[in-house]
């Protein structure tokens, strides 16, 4: 059986196929960069399993179905399904350029959609599969220069918790986890605000993350959200802020 891990090249999604590999999963990892061939090679030197590796534009409408394709003309049977990959602007919503916005809108909503759609059908037919989303704790919280990222992530939080309604009774688990900020490169932090975020808890490790998130798919869980202390006083606090004050914050360039 194959574990799909979409933006495997590094970060959370290098870690959900280490900690795949060590559980014995055959790995397919997936890439727009061509870096995964390198990560593959590694996997391979660690762990005694079939690691296959592709490069794909995962932002475009075709990418699921030919993703799905692939695999069904050669034989890889996917039993987990990890989708992890994602890219993040800190920026107004029409500075972004018309390109940008295609990606992130396909990337964080119809690919993942339309990759449960094809590979649930095949998991749903065996009685047993695991989906795994990465959301984020944005996904609450509506503010300015994060509108898509925000929104596209609210879309797959509502989403994961309808899907995993539907196809628990027929043997398919399909889990959100919510993560606040992480130690990868996707957030573009300054090394001293990371050092402090690691030190008071709030940023945590994708090694730590991917474990969580694993852990919790296999126990069959809709939902998990990491660090949990930080990200739930994290969402009380947005709620009781007011538009007109998050107005006066953009006026003010506090934020």
């Amino acid at each position: 059986m194959y574990a799909l891990i979409t933006g495997a090249s590094s970060g959370c999604g290098y870690e959900y196929a280490r900690i795949m590999a060590q559980k014995g999963y055959n790995l397919l990892i997936v890439s727009n960069e061509e870096t995964i061939h390198e990560k593959a090679a590694l996997l391979r030197a660690d762990f005694p399993i079939e690691v296959v590796s592709l490069v794909r534009d995962l932002g475009t409408q075709e990418a699921a179905k030919e993703l799905h394709t692939y695999c069904h003309d050669n034989q890889i049977e996917v039993e987990v399904l990890i989708n992890n990959a994602g890219v993040y602007h800190d920026r107004d919503f029409l500075d972004d350029s018309e390109g940008f916005n295609q990606l992130i809108l396909n990337l964080h909503m119809f690919t993942p959609a339309m990759l449960i759609y094809y590979f649930g059908h095949d998991m749903a037919e065996r009685g047993k599969g695991y989906v795994l989303n990465m959301c984020s704790i944005t996904a609450s919280i509506a503010v300015q220069r994060l509108s898509t990222y925000g929104a596209t992530k609210a879309f797959l939080q509502n989403f994961t918790r309808s899907v995993y309604v539907e196809l628990k009774d027929k043997g398919v688990i399909v889990t959100n986890v919510s993560p606040g900020a992480i130690n990868t490169g996707l957030f573009n932090l300054k090394p001293w605000a990371t050092k402090l975020g690691l030190l008071l808890g709030y940023i945590v490790e994708p090694d730590y993350l991917a474990r969580r998130g694993v852990n919790a798919m296999f126990r069959g869980r809709a939902k998990v959200t990491v660090p949990c202390v930080w990200n739930h006083l994290l969402l009380f606090l947005v709620a009781l802020v007011p538009t007109c004050l998050l107005r006066l914050i953009r006026k003010l360039r506090i934020f």
